[in-house]
């Protein structure tokens, strides 16, 4: 499990069952195969990855793997990733509302599997700072470790690095996890 509170009485799902269980008929009416990834249900047609069902302590949510390709006619997208995008739901009567539009948005991303669309993923879409750009122009070892770790990682970095106002929190920060990266290790670990 991801979650420490995975398989355990406390775990999210258990607040969200129904919701889910609505959101899994609906999912299974329209085609797609059930499998388990990632210790949550995911959803593929033809084994390519559609969407992915998670609970969460506010909510429960569908998120769709290439929800950026979507027209979201209605506005019910929330940016997930740059690629993906999340519809959230609080409880059954907004799903059951909701039903045809969300059938809508499922066969719409079916067929943009069936073409065989990419969204377009910006590698290190924010800016490096300039303080960890110093650093990196400095310990070649630091630039190659770094260019080691994944995309996802490398952003992580970047995202964290960038946060503060102040230069000195900044330089702090890229300090402390030096030898994170070194170790190619993500910045939360």
């Amino acid at each position: 499990m991801r979650c420490k509170r995975g398989g355990t009485p406390n775990c999210k799902v258990h607040s969200w069952q129904e919701e889910l269980k609505k959101l899994r008929s609906i999912l299974l009416d329209c085609g797609l195969t059930e499998e388990l990834k990632w210790s949550q249900p995911c959803y593929t047609y033809q084994k390519r990855n559609v969407l992915i069902m998670a609970a969460f302590k506010d909510y429960c949510a569908i998120n769709f793997f290439k929800g950026s390709l979507l027209k979201d006619t209605n506005g019910i997208l929330t940016e997930h990733t740059q690629a993906g995008r999340q519809i959230r739901f609080t409880s059954v009567r907004d799903i059951v509302v909701m039903e045809p539009i969300l059938k809508a948005y499922v066969y719409e991303a079916i067929e943009i599997e069936k073409s065989g669309l990419k969204p377009h993923i910006e590698k290190n879409p924010e800016p490096i700072p300039e303080e960890f750009q110093k650093k990196l122009d400095e310990i070649p070892s630091l630039k190659a470790a770094f260019e080691a770790l994944t995309p996802g990682r490398q952003r992580a970095y970047i995202i964290y690095f960038s946060a503060p106002k102040q230069s000195k929190t900044r330089e702090s920060r890229i300090e402390k996890y030096m030898q994170h990266i070194l170790d190619g290790k993500p910045f939360y670990k």
